[in-house]
């Protein structure tokens, strides 16, 4: 049974950074590309950023050039470093493990709450 757990969600200033880890566990994620949805209230959940099998990463525009995301293969952890945070940014983030071959396979965590106050 795979799990997925995020961490380090909180309150922040505008301005200021996080760091957000998502844990998996069950598993090695290594063949799997990881990703970092968001969703604020009232919103559909959208898409962040993912970091594929051999390290390559994708942003989506409101947070590129702010966000970073890394992976550590033998701690099996992904995590989202986010600088210069908006009020914008508010949203719980989702944690995301899916592989396409050769069967697709999904997980997602549960979220964690990021608050930026301005």
């Amino acid at each position: 049974q795979v799990q997925l757990v995020e961490s380090g969600g909180g309150l922040v200033q505008a301005g200021g950074s996080l760091t957000l880890s998502c844990a998996a566990s069950g598993r090695t994620m290594s063949s799997y590309a990881m990703g970092w949805f968001r969703q604020g209230s009232g919103k559909e959940r959208e898409f962040v950023g993912d970091i594929s099998r051999s390290g390559n990463t994708r942003y989506a525009d409101s947070v590129k050039g702010r966000f970073t995301i890394s992976r550590d293969y033998a701690r099996n952890t992904v995590s989202l470093r986010m600088n210069n945070l908006k009020p914008e940014d508010t949203a719980v983030y989702y944690c995301r493990a899916q592989k396409l071959s050769p069967i697709v396979d999904d997980y997602w965590g549960q979220g964690t709450q990021v608050t930026v106050s301005s």
